[in-house]
């Protein structure tokens, strides 16, 4: 979820057109030794930062995700996107549904062309 807008909703670009309520959190202090309890109210996240593929590449990290609007488009660069983290369980891919890549229809799988092999499947 990408936050485009801060306020008393937050609004989200994963699914266009939806609004994501996410409710704020109130925080108390529960230190003895203040003479006052600090209250405080924020919403839960948890920040992400992005880089490109080229930039991951010889870095190792415990969960990656994969934003594919459009398919790779040089030899090894996928490998590269999902080799980098330490468990290939913790991959996850995101791909924007065309001819040339999405998921496959009655299935499960995604896909997305080879850059590599000319032949036709």
């Amino acid at each position: 979820m990408r936050v485009i807008k801060f306020g008393r909703k937050i609004v989200s670009e994963c699914n266009r057109g939806d609004v994501v309520f996410l409710p704020r959190s109130k925080l108390a202090t529960s230190d003895v030794n203040l003479p006052f309890v600090l209250n405080r109210r924020q919403f839960p996240l948890i920040p992400a930062y992005t880089m490109t593929i080229n930039k991951s590449q010889g870095q190792t990290f415990d969960q990656v995700g994969n934003c594919l609007d459009e398919p790779v488009f040089s030899h090894g660069q996928l490998y590269v996107a999902l080799s980098r983290s330490r468990i290939p369980n913790h991959v996850k891919i995101c791909t924007k549904t065309s001819e040339v890549q999405g998921k496959l229809l009655n299935s499960e799988k995604y896909f997305t062309r080879n850059v590599v092999s000319q032949e036709d499947f």
